[in-house]
């Protein structure tokens, strides 16, 4: 009697044990605020860990105003190849069993900065949901040209924050993007 009570209970926890919530991170790139706002909106809803992805070289307003065809976003976009330096890579990015990965459009693709920090951290294993924001773009676009970029990772798609949304159509946005979230 007693064996089996300890063996119930030996189960019972690893079963407690591998029910736990998978460990979450969430980065971003941000040019101009938008975007660091909604990761952190959505970093306080899921109680998810949070790094901002910066460039060696910091983005002025004026390097990412897209209307300008001589600004630095500019010409990285019109070179696919082009990879700008990341300053720094998420601690213990091993420990992640889900990574967000949150950028503004630029002419209908990631910035460039983004396939940097893909190609710069080991993803692999990992889920990685993508989510953006835009005045104009939604994601599928992006999101296709990232999956054709990298098919070994377990990328999903998450959705687009609009430009000026209300709070009910950022409280969506959240939501949908909690619900990407895998159960472990």
């Amino acid at each position: 009697m007693k064996k089996s009570l300890i063996l119930a209970i030996a189960v019972m926890m690893m079963t407690a044990c591998s029910a736990k919530d998978p460990k979450v991170l969430i980065t971003y790139f941000s040019a101009s605020g938008t975007t660091k706002s909604l990761s952190q909106d959505l970093a306080k809803a899921t109680g998810a860990d949070l790094f901002e992805i910066e460039g060696a070289q910091p983005y002025t307003a004026d390097d990412v105003n897209l209307g300008n065809r001589e600004a630095r976003a500019f010409k990285e976009m019109a070179d696919k190849s082009f990879r700008p330096e990341v300053k720094a890579k998420p601690e213990k990015l091993k420990s992640y069993d889900v990574v967000f990965i949150g950028f503004p459009i630029w002419g209908d693709a990631a910035p460039n900065i983004i396939n940097s920090f893909i190609e710069e951290n080991d993803l692999k294993g990992k889920t990685v949901i993508i989510f953006s924001t835009s005045g104009s773009s939604n994601l599928t676009n992006s999101f296709n040209k990232l999956k054709q970029q990298y098919p070994d990772l377990n990328l999903v798609e998450g959705t687009t924050l609009k430009r000026n949304p209300t709070p009910e159509a950022r409280q969506a946005v959240i939501d949908k993007l909690k619900e990407a979230i895998p159960a472990k």
